[in-house]
């Protein structure tokens, strides 16, 4: 989704649409799944906790996302409102689903180990994205090879694949990872306090200085980290780059991604998590500002390495700094707005860089915006300590 959706997008589906234009519409639907999941996060994670409903929640969410991914493979060409519906449910699919995914690590390691299970996961999940990711550009760049008549038929057939891919890979862990079981509460009871236990939650967080520092950067510094995800390749397009040139880039970030995950799980363990994910932040800047310079593919190469070597990191390092923090029977509920935050800092990025886009005429500008929100992110990411005393106690 991060690499050919964007690609198709503008080439097929949006076929006829000013550059400028799709950007700006394949940020607004960026924005409104991250309103979306944003807004019901905190309520899902409630429900799930209540009722020991992680699992079964996930694979309700997952369900939705893998049929949306593989419904893509029907829609016309040049119809992109379509395309954005599908892409937006797709999104809240697998949103929602790694919210209850997320909240099941507390579970499965304890606390010492928890930044190395973290990136462990993030690792894995890198490698076998790549395996799937690598055979989708080769059909890409090679449809004949694959019997199929051309690219547009190997990137349909992809989304497809992606969908099966995702299915398959989700039956080990309805299998064989066990939800701790809580006392049941009624539907109804949980409708009738959940407002109220989530307006507690909030003042708890709230009440918490070392949360509060930290949901306040992450919700920044996430932001800028899932804006270039999802924005890397319409940015490369608008520069004039090669289709091909750019999705080999992802690739190269998937693979690199895989191990430099593990070893950001050490450097969390060995320098302080937060540290680890100063290094990231630090790297992501320098990202940005080459970002905008740059004018040659093979630059673009480049950076996709040094993404590769960090996203993992501070994305598995902000997870299980987050983790060491919160009350393992509450995963849910609290991982619920760790979701939310992360899925309201998606909304900023790709506006904005959509909306600079748009209003200078340069998308060059729209990728030094970014750097405002790893600043800011790390400004605040300062003052939250790595273990909050409050939650240790309940």
């Amino acid at each position: 989704m991060a690499g050919l959706f964007p690609v198709f997008f503008k080439q097929f589906w949006g076929a006829g649409l000013d550059a400028s234009y799709s950007t700006y519409r394949l940020g607004q639907a960026n924005s409104i799944a991250a309103v979306v999941g944003g807004c019901v996060a905190p309520f899902l994670g409630y429900f799930a906790d209540r009722k020991s409903a992680r699992k079964r929640l996930l694979f309700l969410f997952a369900a939705a996302g893998i049929v949306t991914t593989g419904a893509l493979i029907l829609v016309p060409h040049g119809d992109w409102g379509l395309a954005l519906l599908l892409y937006i449910i797709a999104t809240l699919g697998f949103a929602g689903g790694n919210l209850f995914y997320d909240s099941l690590l507390v579970n499965v390691t304890s606390k010492e180990k928890m930044d190395s299970v973290s990136a462990l996961g993030f690792s894995l999940g890198y490698l076998g994205g790549g395996i799937l990711f690598a055979l989708n550009v080769w059909m890409t760049l090679r449809p004949e090879s694959f019997g199929l008549a051309n690219g547009s038929d190997a990137v349909r057939i992809s989304f497809l694949s992606v969908a099966l891919w995702w299915a398959l890979f989700s039956i080990p862990l309805f299998l064989f990872v066990d939800e701790p079981r809580t006392a049941s509460i009624q539907a109804g009871a949980i409708a009738t306090s959940g407002l109220q236990e989530l307006k507690s939650s909030f003042q708890e967080i709230g009440r918490n200085r070392p949360v509060l520092f930290f949901l306040a950067g992450y919700w920044l510094y996430i932001d800028g980290v899932n804006t270039i995800i999802v924005m890397a390749v319409d940015y490369g397009l608008s520069l004039g780059f090669n289709r091909s040139a750019l999705i080999i880039a992802l690739l190269i970030t998937q693979f690199v991604g895989f191990p430099a995950a593990i070893v950001f799980g050490k450097v969390g363990e060995r320098l302080g998590t937060k540290n680890g994910i100063f290094i990231a932040l630090a790297v992501y800047i320098g990202v940005c500002v080459w970002g905008y310079f740059m004018d040659r593919e093979i630059e673009f190469y480049v950076l996709a390495v040094a993404i590769g070597l960090v996203q993992g990191g501070v994305q598995s390092l902000s997870r299980s700094f987050y983790a060491k923090m919160i009350p393992a029977q509450s995963a849910a509920r609290f991982f619920g707005f760790y979701d939310m935050l992360g899925k309201f800092a998606a909304v900023i990025g790709p506006f904005l860089m959509g909306v600079v886009s748009v209003t200078t005429g340069n998308p060059r500008y729209s990728i030094v915006a970014i750097i405002f929100l790893f600043v800011s992110g790390a400004a605040f990411l300062y003052f939250a300590r790595e273990k909050s005393d409050r939650f240790a106690r309940t």
